[in-house]
């Protein structure tokens, strides 16, 4: 890696030639596939990009010039272009560097980006930004993974075409998503001809023009005359229509005429989208021939490509069998899912009944209202989403579905913390949001099999609005089912009189470790778990709560976002001398890490939680 050791940013690129960058490409590529195969991470995506980054980091000095990632996990190459190189083996680790850009780690990483589609909006106001403060530098922001198939893009993209700011928007076009894009736009994408060729020769001809005496006035009539013509006779593509000067579609590998491209764009001093055309997973075959495989993934034998399994049934897993199960038995059962059947477990309903699963793309919002339009006519529609992707689509929950109390199922895929991917990825503000909604159960499975079994009950038995939120991975080590059809939506697993400790979904173990504890010191303890978090099963807790008076609710939750608050107030207007006190995340947004590093730094693990316990009875 002779040149790759040798660059720390913008300086150290542009004193290299084209030969020199075609062989730090290749470094790059060995490097990510030799370092991930030990860390995990986003492999397919930035083997994809190493070329855009290469040329953007080439053409702009992303210390001072503004470079905005709409999908944050395209950002490693980036991240060993500014001198992060050493960093790379504590990646997406408890204390190392963050797999998504992070401004608190390098002055290069302009702004945080862990979903899709905000990118233009956040580079526009940084062009505002610009504009206002009088100050000099470049804003581009760079698209990809299949960002243009959410509609926040277009909003963004037809104020920035007439906002005159100088803007470049870089479509790094790969054709997916994480699973395959879908959708017009994805088929509007592959229809486009390049013109890179045409762009060339136009500045070629303005730059000679403008060398006469009033070659200027001469230009913008050749211009006018050619942009009506074009009108009339070529097809034009959306970008165009909404006003933006689109350049493309180029070869994303082909680095000098990259670079030459986006020096272009540069020049131009308007809003520019530039069209790329990659390949996901280039240079490494395991991830060409399977980019969804490699997009997020585990530790592998860089020889093979063979992922390390841990073989367990994950929740998805069992979310998606069920499904499958589901569909087949009754035609009125279908499925959404927003460019995640692969991740959501819906693979084998889509390939099985592939007219009854609809695959919206990046489009959260109009999954959900889309949801509401097969409810109220008669269809039973089970949304798939991750828990922080569903945040998005808050309003249609409380607009579109539970104010009309329609038969939507919501599964919350990835709830409570997901480790490695950190602040952007965690699902700790689903419980507060989602009990906000009048008329929406909210159920919180404590295994794989409860999870079917409230799937099934949410689909066949009720007849109104029900989310399910289960974490991401497999169970713990409570596998049973004790779910009784939704008639208590409370069990108890542990019973003493000194205090009751309550909880929901994953964190079982930790709070019944905690119990063990607390035996050990001669304090018995009652252990809760919730089925049911809205409509909070009150009465049920009290007529299990063994008297006690002391209560300490334990959840995977922010400060606010879970139902402390709730059953809070519900004890103690039941209970006056009642003392209700909690163990969360707290007011912060929460790193990444593994699970178990996380849960013993936040105070969630079953020692932090019995010495809490024991501190709250001591008072």
């Amino acid at each position: 890696m002779y040149l790759l050791d040798k660059i720390h940013g913008h300086e150290d690129l542009v004193r290299l030639d084209d030969k020199q960058r075609s062989i730090l490409c290749k470094e790059i590529r060995e490097f990510l596939v030799a370092s991930l195969s030990k860390t995990g991470g986003h492999l397919a995506s930035n083997l994809g990009v190493v070329e855009i980054s290469v040329a953007l980091e080439t053409v702009y000095n992303t210390a001072t010039d503004r470079l905005v990632f709409d999908v944050g996990h395209q950002s490693y190459v980036h991240k060993l272009l500014t001198g992060r190189q050493t960093d790379f083996a504590r990646l997406r680790q408890f204390g190392g560097i963050a797999g998504f850009p992070k401004p608190g780690e390098s002055v290069t990483d302009a702004f945080v980006a862990g979903h899709s589609s905000s990118s233009v909006s956040i580079a526009l106001g940084m062009a505002r930004a610009r504009t206002l403060t009088k100050q000099d530098y470049q804003v581009v922001a760079l698209l990809g993974d299949g960002a243009a198939t959410g509609g926040m893009i277009y909003e963004a993209l037809n104020d920035a075409a007439v906002s005159g700011e100088p803007i470049v928007v870089v479509l790094n076009d790969n054709g997916m998503s994480i699973d395959w894009n879908v959708g017009g736009m994805a088929t509007h994408l592959s229809s486009l001809r390049s013109k890179a060729e045409y762009i060339s020769m136009k500045q070629r001809i303005k730059h000679a023009i403008a060398k006469f005496p009033g070659g200027q006035g001469l230009y913008h009539v050749i211009r006018n005359v050619k942009d009506w013509l074009k009108r009339v006779l070529l097809p034009t593509s959306i970008f165009e229509n909404m006003g933006m000067e689109y350049l493309g579609p180029v070869d994303g590998h082909d680095l000098p005429r990259l670079i030459s491209l986006l020096r272009s764009a540069k020049e131009m001093q308007k809003p520019v989208l530039v069209h790329v055309i990659t390949q996901k997973g280039r240079g490494y075959l395991p991830a060409e021939e399977h980019p969804s495989k490699f997009h997020g993934v585990g530790k592998y034998d860089p020889a093979t490509g063979e992922v390390q399994s841990k073989g367990t049934n994950t929740y998805s897993d069992g979310f998606g069998n069920e499904m499958l199960r589901l569909v087949s038995e009754n035609p009125r059962v279908c499925a959404i899912t927003a460019a995640m059947p692969g991740g959501t477990g819906l693979l084998k309903v889509k390939q099985q009944f592939p007219s009854r699963v609809f695959d919206v793309g990046i489009a959260e919002e109009h999954a959900m209202s889309m949801a509401g339009g097969l409810a109220k006519q008669g269809m039973i529609p089970v949304i798939a989403l991750y828990s922080t992707f569903l945040q998005r689509s808050y309003d249609m929950i409380l607009q579109d579905i539970a104010m009309l109390k329609l038969h939507v199922v919501i599964a919350v895929d990835r709830a409570g913390l997901v480790g490695e991917d950190g602040e952007t990825h965690h699902g700790v503000f689903d419980v507060g949001f989602l009990r906000q909604a009048p008329n929406l159960r909210l159920l919180a499975p404590g295994s794989v099999r409860e999870l079917q079994d409230m799937l099934s009950w949410a689909v066949n038995s009720y007849d109104g609005p029900v989310a399910i939120r289960y974490p991401r991975g497999g169970d713990g080590s409570f596998t049973g089912s004790a779910w009784d059809q939704g008639l208590t939506g409370v069990c108890r697993h542990r019973e003493g009189k000194q205090v009751t400790l309550i909880t929901y979904g994953p964190l079982l173990d930790n709070v019944l470790a905690a119990a063990e504890i607390l035996h050990q010191t001669g304090i018995e303890a009652t252990v809760l778990r919730l089925q049911c978090l809205a409509p909070l099963p009150v009465d049920e807790i009290l007529n299990l709560m063994s008297e006690n008076k002391h209560v300490v609710i334990v959840e995977e939750a922010c400060t606010g976002s879970g139902i402390r608050e709730a059953l809070s107030w519900e004890l103690q207007h039941r209970l006056p001398f009642c003392t209700v006190d909690g163990v969360d995340l707290g007011r912060r947004y929460a790193t990444h890490g593994s699970i178990l590093e996380l849960y013993r730094h936040y105070g969630l693990d079953g020692e932090a939680i019995s010495k809490f316990t024991l501190e709250v009875l001591q008072k």
